[in-house]
């Protein structure tokens, strides 16, 4: 469904993506994890046409992406970033709305279908009753999930979200993370996604995908990709690994010797 062959990216003499294929299949919900500056959501950008590799190929569907009309990759793909302007001087229905621009026809006025599909997309991410609420008015759970929302609207095959859950309490990040997997397990959306949780991640993702200085170190399911020589050779510390449920989870113990200052 969306494929990266050797793929690679150079921001700096410092910092390069270097040969990273990556295969995602239709349905996953796949999370990538690793240390800041790790080339996270960088990949993330190329995989959304945000940039341009510098070698290298980004395939949706059979097609390069590349090549393709930006209406049509949007009509396939929703990229929601980490930072949104929250001080958009918009109603949540108003914001939502936006979502249906890659599927308006000639005149650009909304459909009766539109209006519909922006109707579900409020009530699948709970804001029916916040339709006509100022976005500035929201707590900052409410506004993600309009973001949410607003991508949603697209009806994209694949979501990708950069961080949903940075800065938000426990409470909504976990609101965050349940809507994701509803849209998966309901609707059918793959997801595509960065974590800095990597307990969350391992929790609500199909696969796990870590990097490091620009490398795909470990990509698998999180039983497998949880261990203590991941969290020693990527995180450079020690680890407590369990299980709930068959989920594993993680407990830091400390930073390896050999790092303590």
């Amino acid at each position: 469904m969306l494929l990266t062959k050797d793929v690679a990216f150079e921001h700096s003499p410092s910092f390069q993506l270097q040969a990273i294929d990556l295969h995602i299949k239709e349905g996953e919900i796949v999370s990538l994890i690793g240390p800041n500056g790790s080339g996270k959501s960088t990949l993330l950008r190329l995989v959304s046409r945000l940039i341009t590799p510098k070698s290298g190929e980004v395939i949706l569907d059979g097609q390069m992406i590349g090549s393709m009309k930006s209406l049509d990759v949007a009509k396939k793909l929703a990229m929601l970033p980490q930072m949104q302007d929250h001080q958009l001087d918009l109603t949540v229905g108003e914001l939502i709305e936006f979502g249906r621009y890659p599927h308006r026809g000639a005149y650009g006025k909304l459909t009766k279908e539109d209006d519909e599909i922006v109707q579900w997309a409020m009530e699948v991410t709970r804001l029916t009753r916040f339709k006509n609420r100022t976005l500035q008015s929201l707590s900052g759970g409410e506004r993600q999930r309009a973001w949410i929302a607003l991508a949603v609207a697209q009806r994209p095959k694949i979501l990708l979200l950069d961080e949903p859950t940075t800065f938000l309490d426990i409470s909504h990040q976990l609101e965050v993370m349940e809507l994701v997997e509803e849209l998966n397990t309901k609707f059918g959306m793959t997801v595509v996604m960065v974590l800095h949780d990597i307990n969350q991640a391992a929790r609500y993702s199909d696969r796990l995908v870590v990097l490091k200085d620009g490398k795909v170190q470990y990509d698998g399911i999180p039983q497998c990709v949880l261990c203590r020589e991941m969290f020693q050779s990527i995180f450079e510390i020690d680890a407590d690994i369990y299980k709930d449920n068959g989920k594993p989870f993680f407990t830091p113990i400390r930073l390896r010797k050999e790092e303590v200052i």
